[in-house]
């Protein structure tokens, strides 16, 4: 096949896939909304200072447990996982959790959830933003590997033990 008629066939392809190329390129881009996906309650320990690196002012927090649910979707936080953080000259830390949950029904996943956790602005108190990332095996909780997600972060203050609530919301 010729270069020429490659190039007319993915046009083509994609035109099929996108629908007419006109109507793509007149139409507004819809923004995505949230969908609530699950809920999380992380138990903490005690932080592990690391001390200033040229990067900043590491420390080291473990992750101990924790309950998690959501529609279709509930467990345990695994114990072992760790929040990396780091302090910037400019007062922001930079979050990056890597740790286990476990499902009801015995499916172990991995959470990667990245932020920065910042000073609040005078008299305006908001939870930290996140950008949660899965690794689920194929089957039930697939969905997860598939999607976007953004997270909300803030401290857990009912809870019997040092904690934080994090709510993660999928893109649709």
């Amino acid at each position: 096949m010729s270069k020429a008629a490659r190039a007319g066939s993915l046009v083509f392809g994609l035109s099929i896939l996108l629908g007419s190329t006109s109507a793509v390129s007149q139409d507004t881009p819809q923004a995505p909304h949230l969908e609530f996906a699950f809920e999380e309650i992380v138990y903490l320990g005690q932080a592990i200072p690391v001390g200033e690196t040229p990067l900043g002012k590491r420390n080291i927090i473990p992750i101990t447990g924790g309950t998690f649910s959501g529609p279709g979707i509930e467990g345990t936080i695994i114990a072992g996982g760790w929040d990396w953080q780091l302090t910037r000259s400019d007062g922001c830390t930079e979050i990056k959790a890597d740790y286990m949950i476990k499902t009801n029904d015995d499916v172990v996943i991995n959470v990667i959830n990245v932020g920065a956790l910042c000073p609040p602005e005078a008299g305006r108190m908001t939870p930290a933003r996140t950008q949660p990332r899965f690794e689920a095996p194929k089957g039930k909780y697939d969905w997860l590997n598939r999607s976007a997600f953004i997270g909300t972060l803030e401290g857990a203050p009912n809870a019997d033990r040092p904690a934080v609530r994090i709510r993660f919301y999928k893109a649709v």
